[in-house]
């Protein structure tokens, strides 16, 4: 075999001559050390290297061994629970093995080897089985069931399977190929920069629940759609995320730190072990895997982390499982693309970003959906992927934004103003959009209610109107409107505060079910509508506004789910009141 010799280093890209036996995107080790890194460029007998770890201290003459192997990650039980850095190493292993900072070149499994795991067969010997059956199962944590998988382009016969203790290395089941005997193991190994198969994709209808009632309500994502948070710095994109990794209708949570701040991933690390699961109660680390490549960390391993993310969550969704995806932020991986593409020499395109920016955002986004699985069974599986976009300066029409906005179809727009006034979920309810609305709403009015549809646009509508009437106001003030108008900026007032707003560290605020989204959005509208009929009565509209219910209403969203039925009440009580304040003002102002 032939051994590479560095002849040139540029940060993290090293090229290399005399590897003209290696192919593109496979690994390789740089110099002594072993680094680890990826041919992403290849001309004669040159290759162009993106190492995925700091190169300092490498020079030429360094000798590059090829593992004429692409980059790939383990699948197995042990992903559960385990925090990975952008290619799949175990961070607590490295940390056990030289101590808090990743030493160059140091080698650790991503998966434990030693660790045993009790597997039970769901196929017999005998049994005739192909890619994609469930081989069999494993108790991986208290909530999630690992389903060890027949491996792609392998079936036959099974000749053995036994339930036992096992590590992941050691072989559970041998199957009678037209080849030959396969053994085969509960870990396998899958590239990642090529999308994990499937039977069939679906059109996703079903929404995947998130409890943030500005998402659910107007803006909704599908199991198996995609999204995207753009915002300015400090407008709440990680919040959001955090949010929705917490609360999300998925079994599998993939939380990718993409170049973020340290801190933020601190957070997450911390948070995370502590937060009761709310349909488990058990801690939310328990069906979540975490990829953390921070700001500090090598800028090329950024690149790789998305896929290592994606490809991982691609696998739990094979076992049947709905899984959500959030990458924080996509707009440090394009930054990483960018670097690599500039010490490449390729020609820049749009602000400097490499003109295939596009594409390979297309390719991350497009591996997600609603599948039918391999296998015989025929189960269904969804992949949602949820992605932050942090345009410099707020400016959406940037590159990454508008690269992501013509792939995604859910558009949760952040507005730094609504974050400085302490609005949260920051979301900007006339610049969002969902394509998945009309889809989501036939939905929704089937399962939850069937007004559902019609109170959103109305919401919505009256939220439009409330934006013109500001516009009037600004220029000439309020005394300008009808009382009517000014009642619709109270009702929208209501929309925005009572029900959009929501504190994410209050203990039932944080969290809204589709039925108390329901009810809540009903009452604030039927205040509008009682208060419309009041003022025709001739009610004068201060007595309206001062009404002591508006206080219920506003404090609705404090209401226990258990309690749902109080909303109920209140909607009662505000018809009741509204009827006596309108025969008496009709009866003072005859």
């Amino acid at each position: 075999m032939k051994v590479g010799k560095v002849i040139k280093v540029s940060g993290p890209l090293v090229v290399a001559e005399n590897m003209d036996e290696a192919n593109i995107y496979d690994v390789v080790k740089v110099s002594e050390n072993g680094l680890i890194g990826e041919i992403i460029e290849m001309r004669g007998d040159k290759a162009s290297i993106q190492v995925y770890e700091e190169t300092s201290g490498i020079g030429p003459g360094d000798p590059v061994y090829s593992t004429f192997e692409p980059l790939s990650v383990e699948l197995g039980p042990g992903l559960i629970e385990s925090i990975f850095d952008g290619i799949q190493r175990h961070l607590d292993v490295i940390m056990a093995k030289a101590g808090d900072f990743i030493t160059k070149g140091v080698n650790v499994p991503s998966l434990n080897r030693e660790k045993k795991y009790h597997f039970v067969p769901k196929v017999t010997a005998g049994d005739m089985v192909q890619n994609g059956d469930i081989l069999g199962t494993v108790q991986e944590t208290t909530v999630i069931e690992h389903r060890i998988l027949v491996p792609f382009k392998v079936e036959g016969k099974i000749v053995s399977i036994n339930e036992g203790d096992y590590t992941i290395t050691d072989i559970v089941c041998r199957i009678e190929a037209k080849d030959g005997i396969k053994e085969l193991t509960m870990m396998q190994k899958w590239p990642v920069r090529r999308g994990r198969p499937y039977a069939k994709k679906l059109n996703p209808v079903e929404p995947m629940v998130t409890g943030q009632r500005v998402i659910d309500t107007f803006f909704p994502v599908t199991k198996g759609g995609t999204a995207c948070v753009p915002g300015p710095f400090g407008s709440g994109k990680t919040v959001v995320q955090h949010q929705l990794a917490k609360w999300a209708d998925a079994e599998i949570i993939v939380y990718i730190g993409c170049g973020e701040r340290g801190n933020e991933m601190t957070d997450v690390l911390n948070e995370f072990p502590e937060l009761k699961d709310p349909k488990t109660g058990e801690p939310l680390m328990k069906r979540t895997v975490l990829i953390a490549n921070t700001s500090n960390m090598p800028v090329a391993a950024r690149e790789a982390s998305i896929y290592t993310g994606i490809t991982i969550a691609e696998y739990f969704r094979d076992m049947g499982y709905s899984v959500a995806l959030m990458a924080d932020s996509t707009s440090r991986w394009a930054e990483a693309l960018r670097e690599m593409s500039g010490r490449l020499e390729e020609m820049p395109g749009e602000e400097g970003y490499p003109a295939y920016l596009g594409s390979r955002a297309a390719d991350f986004y497009e591996r997600a959906g609603k599948v039918v699985c391999l296998g015989k069974d025929g189960r269904e599986g969804a992949l949602t992927a949820i992605g932050a976009v942090s345009p410099p300066g707020g400016d959406l029409s940037e590159p990454v934004t508008q690269a992501t906005l013509r792939i995604v179809k859910v558009f949760w727009g952040l507005d730094s103003q609504l974050a400085y006034a302490r609005h949260f979920p920051a979301i900007n309810w006339l610049d969002s959009y969902s394509l998945y609305n009309d889809k989501v709403g036939a939905w929704m009015d089937e399962n939850v209610a069937s007004d559902w549809t019609e109170l959103t646009s109305k919401a919505m509508t009256i939220l439009q109107e409330e934006a013109n009437l500001q516009e009037i106001v600004r220029l000439v003030g309020i005394d300008a409107l009808s009382e009517g108008d000014r009642l619709k900026l109270e009702v929208a007032k209501s929309i925005r505060e009572d029900f959009l707003q929501q504190n994410a560290f209050h203990e039932i605020d944080t969290y809204a079910s589709l039925n108390k989204q329901h009810q809540m959005l009903k009452l604030v509208l039927k205040y509008g509508e009682e208060a419309e009929k009041a003022l025709k009565a001739g009610v004068y509209l201060k007595e309206i506004l001062n009404m002591e219910i508006r206080d219920k209403i506003a404090r609705a969203k404090y209401i226990h789910e258990d309690e749902i039925g109080k909303l109920a009440e209140i909607s009662a009580q505000l018809e009741s009141n509204m009827e006596k304040l309108a025969g008496q003002g009709g009866v003072a102002n005859a």
